[in-house]
């Protein structure tokens, strides 16, 4: 499987550089980084979306939802949003 690089959209650069974010975003680019560049498709936390949003993928993080997609051609995995579990679905 290919090595796949990591792109922040810029609404998910705003949104965690807000203070509510901070403490995750090491975690995120720490653990889940690692993960999605060997393989963003499986994983005990990573689950893809049905309907309308059937291009995009999630990842867990305890109460939070990392949303993604993935450009096989490019071999990039672009981060789009974060939310916390109770606003992510709605």
């Amino acid at each position: 499987m290919a090595n796949y690089k990591i792109a922040e959209t810029e609404t998910f650069e705003k949104k965690i550089g807000s203070l509510k974010y901070k403490a995750l975003y090491k975690k995120i680019t720490d653990y889940v980084y690692p993960i999605l560049r060997e393989n963003p498709f499986f994983g005990p936390n990573i689950k893809k979306l049905k309907g309308e949003y059937k291009d995009i993928y999630r990842f867990r993080i305890g109460d939070y939802r990392l949303f993604y997609t993935i450009n096989n051609e490019t071999v990039i995995v672009f981060i789009l949003d974060i939310e916390s579990r109770k606003d992510a679905y709605k």
